[in-house]
Order: structure tokens, then sequence, then C-alpha cells
């Protein structure tokens, strides 16, 4: 008995995926069937449309829900949690030939803007007022610096590039003091600059061979946005 409800529960989980390729149990209506295959698929897609709505705009309609379609029947998730479901369609992304160059790159920067928008995560002890040519910069918990190959923050329904810039994109994405996600874009030398994870303000500039007022006058001004928080 139990091995054979154990094989209708695959049977029908694996229906319930991906239709077009495996029939359902025997003795269930259709009509029950289609409730779970929609309830089902809609609460997934619902999940993703929440988390990437650019790239919902951007591919449109008939696009995007076939990119669900194949993360739902094809992707085995290793998180029974909905909240990591985001995470888990960028891991699938990774994993196949997307029809547009852009399409992991730009999914990327809209689930790192959902997750420091939802990030409850609290800064590590720091001196807000430190000498920040002295002492080690500190980013906020709420910021990251990012490199993409793609322009994903100009991406949308009306445009989206076929080839690559020659320079990369280089972005400080942060929350404010209100809140809100922002993003600015990045000189290379203030994106190295940040992107450093070591050494005191002086060390990080020497390091690049960058002028010790101008890198001093930029870590001032992101404190100022809250995006450095001080010093370690």
């Amino acid at each position: 008995m139990g091995k054979t409800l154990r094989e209708q529960q695959f049977t029908l989980a694996r229906h319930l995926r991906d239709p077009g390729r495996h029939p359902p149990p025997p003795g269930i209506e259709e009509r029950r069937l289609k409730v779970y295959r929609e309830l089902f698929y809609g609460a997934i897609e619902g999940l993703l449309a929440g988390s990437f709505p650019v790239l919902r705009q951007t591919l449109g309609e008939p696009r995007w829900h076939a990119r669900v379609r194949d993360f739902y029947a094809n992707y085995r998730s290793q998180t029974p949690l909905f909240t990591q479901v985001a995470e888990a369609f960028i891991d699938y992304l990774q994993g196949i030939q997307a029809d547009t160059p852009w399409q992991l790159e730009l999914a990327h920067y809209e689930w790192v803007e959902a997750q420091l928008y939802l990030s409850d995560a609290e800064d590590p002890p720091h001196d807000p007022q430190g000498d920040l040519l002295q002492g080690e910069p500190l980013l906020s918990c709420t910021a990251r610096v990012l490199a993409y190959q793609w322009p994903v923050e100009r991406i949308g329904p009306d445009f989206q590039p076929e080839h690559a810039p020659e320079l990369p994109t280089l972005l400080m994405v942060y929350r404010d003091a209100s809140l809100q996600v922002r993003f600015s874009r990045l000189a290379p030398m203030a994106y190295r600059l940040l992107a450093q994870v070591n050494g005191s303000g002086r060390e990080r500039l020497q390091a690049l061979g960058a002028d010790h007022q101008q890198g001093l006058a930029l870590l001032e001004s992101l404190r100022g946005l809250g995006v450095v928080i001080g010093t370690r």
C-alpha cells in the first residue's frame, strides 16, 4: 500500500511539473488536475514575477512563461523554502543557454536589489567617525559592489542590446536611510577601491596608484550616503 501511494504521488508530481511529458495517475478527474496544475504553477510564477519584474516585462509574457515553465519542469531545487526560489532561478539560468545573452546578469541584478531591500542584516562593530585613510573602510551590509558585462541597469522593454559594450558595467547598489534601494555607476578606480576587502584606505589607494586626496573625497562622499559606514 505504501509503495503504491508513493508511486502515485511521484506520478502526480511529475504530471504537475510537466503535463506535456508525463500523464497523470489514473482515477483523477481532469477538472481537478487542472486546478492543481494552475495552483502549483501560479504559485511559482507569482514568486518569480515579484522577484524579477524587469526581466518579465523585457522578455514579454510568452517568453517569460516559457522560461518559468522550463524552470518549473526541469530544475531540481535543493531548498523547500519559498524565500529561496529566486536564488534557485539564478542557479537555473547559469545552467542553460538562454535566448538572450543578458538574462542571467539582469536577473542577478534584480535579485541583489530584492535581497538588499529585504535584508535584516546588521553592520559589524565599527567607528562611524573613523579616519578613512588610516583605518580600514567598511561598506554597509546593505551595499554591494558589482561588475557586469551588460548594462543591466538600462535593460528593459525598450532597450535590449544584442552586443555587450567594450567596457564593463560597474555599479554600487545600496539601500539608503529611507529603505529605498538605489544604484550608482562607478568609475574603474572607485570600483577597484571599494572591491578590496582588506587594508587601510591609504594602503588601498597606494596599491591602485591613486591620488590620496581624490580617494579620500570619494570615501567621504560615500560615508555621507551611508554606503561606507566608517572604519573597522
